[in-house]
């Protein structure tokens, strides 16, 4: 944002403001998922309370992003965006990836957790990881030639996602070794 305050941008400043919005709603997903390993690995607790924070972020980039496209290169054509949608495949996952943010940023509220209840609300909110996989293959389909930054973006997702499978692996692991423990005493 500051590069288009400043007029630094691109010759094609719109398409440059597309991709920067792109990058950062990417960008503060990586920063969302990462906020509970750095809790759990360096005790950094109080992050926590900014998880929801950097969630919206992202979810304001990705709705800036999108307005970009449809109004600058659509011009709020709905037949035409449409058809771009079916068209283009890179065009269509960053819909699907916009479309699993909205329920995110919905219910990202106190009020909403109670009233879903917090499994139920969790499960809803398993939908980032889902979202932050196919953003990367949307960027990684829309660039086609220099996939090194959208590569990256995958390693850090694949990274952040692994980390959780180990942790529910181990946890899931220490329960069975737990119920098996008291029947043992039993």
């Amino acid at each position: 944002m500051i590069a288009w305050w400043n007029s630094t941008l691109g010759a094609d400043q719109i398409t440059d403001t597309e991709i920067r919005t792109g990058v950062w709603t990417l960008r503060f997903l990586a920063i969302t998922l990462a906020v509970t390993p750095a809790r759990q690995l360096f005790g950094l607790s109080a992050l926590a309370k900014y998880r929801r924070m950097l969630g919206l972020f992202a979810f304001f980039y990705a709705v800036i992003h999108v307005f970009m496209w449809s109004w600058a290169d659509m011009d709020f054509d709905l037949g035409l965006m449409g058809r771009e949608i079916i068209k283009h495949k890179y065009i269509l996952i960053g819909m699907l990836t916009f479309v699993m943010l909205i329920p995110l940023a919905l219910t990202s509220t106190k009020g909403w957790i109670k009233r879903m209840g917090g499994k139920r609300w969790n499960r809803l909110h398993q939908l980032i990881y889902v979202a932050a996989v196919t953003g990367t293959i949307h960027y990684l389909w829309a660039v086609k030639k220099d996939t090194f930054f959208p590569l990256v973006y995958l390693v850090v997702f694949i990274a952040l996602l692994g980390y959780r499978a180990v942790r529910a692996a181990q946890s899931r692991s220490a329960r069975l070794a737990t119920r098996s423990a008291k029947r043992v005493a039993a």
